[in-house]
């Protein structure tokens, strides 16, 4: 069977689909193994799986399209869905004109690739590696982004499907193109936390925009940790944003046991408040 959970992993003991006005979901990383056993395991019990495309080279980078079309019918039979989050190992936004196309090319075949599973979102990172904020360098970042993402659009990728995510700059640099092109934004309340900003403020201001939030524990600057990590402070905010959300919020986590605690987490401060 194509749903049969496979044997010697640790298993969630109930399911968590339906129960908050938001979709939870997390990463296709919590189990050491490629993208089916994990959506196996973790379908049962979660509305949504982020499908990490992190690395766009090397053998068994990528999901072949056999695997593509086994993934879309374990969408239907765990009445899941999926959203990608896009290569990390290439920018649109190089400097370098020659890898500043192979990554926009590259970033085309991705989302060519997925687009039988229908995601929610396809989370893109726009790194920012200049060393400086000056308004010449920043205006020469933004130029090389807009038009790559241009680029991207015209090959006929839906501009409602791109989600720019929140990373380690000021997100303003990017505001005005995503409003000029009409994108969408994926809020990583870690990346916020761990830098400092004011999360709800932040959500405010872009919720409109925002059909997935990442999230994951945050403590002594590093992220990506269990929920258990967040610091008492930090609570209330994220409940607060969770409260009045209703798109998918994926813990960007990376084990089984990270998962199944901010899990627990979740549900025991939801029911608190």
């Amino acid at each position: 069977m194509i749903n049969q959970r496979p044997p010697g992993y640790p298993s969630l003991t109930k399911s968590y689909k339906g129960i908050y006005p938001f979709k939870i979901g997390t990463t296709s990383f919590i189990y050491p193994d490629h993208y089916i056993p994990n959506v196996k395991m973790l379908g049962p019990y979660l509305d949504e799986i982020e499908l990490l495309l992190f690395e766009s080279t090397g053998t068994d980078a990528l999901p072949a399209k056999p695997v593509i079309t086994a993934l879309s019918r374990l969408a239907k039979d765990f009445d899941l869905t999926y959203n990608v989050h896009l290569p990390t190992d290439i920018s649109i936004s190089d400097p370098d004109p020659k890898c500043q196309n192979h990554a926009v090319e590259t970033m085309i075949r991705v989302i060519d690739l997925v687009h039988p599973l229908n995601p929610s979102a396809l989370t893109l990172h726009l790194p920012y590696g200049e060393g400086f904020f000056n308004e010449p360098t920043v205006k020469s970042w933004q130029d090389r982004v807009h038009d790559s993402l241009v680029k991207i659009l015209s090959a006929g990728v839906p501009k409602d499907k791109i989600a720019i995510e929140t990373l380690d700059y000021p997100f303003e640099l990017v505001d005005d193109i995503i409003i000029d092109l009409d994108l969408q934004i994926c809020m990583d309340l870690g990346h916020l936390m761990v830098h400092g900003d004011d999360i709800w403020k932040v959500f405010n201001k872009y919720a409109l925009r925002t059909p997935i939030i990442h999230l994951h524990g945050v403590e002594n600057e590093h992220d990506h940790l269990t929920l258990e990590r967040l610091p008492i402070k930090l609570i209330e905010p994220v409940l607060r944003i969770l409260k009045t959300y209703t798109g998918v919020v994926s813990l960007e986590i990376f084990s089984f046991d990270n998962l199944n605690s901010s899990l627990k987490f979740l549900e025991n401060h939801w029911e608190e408040n």
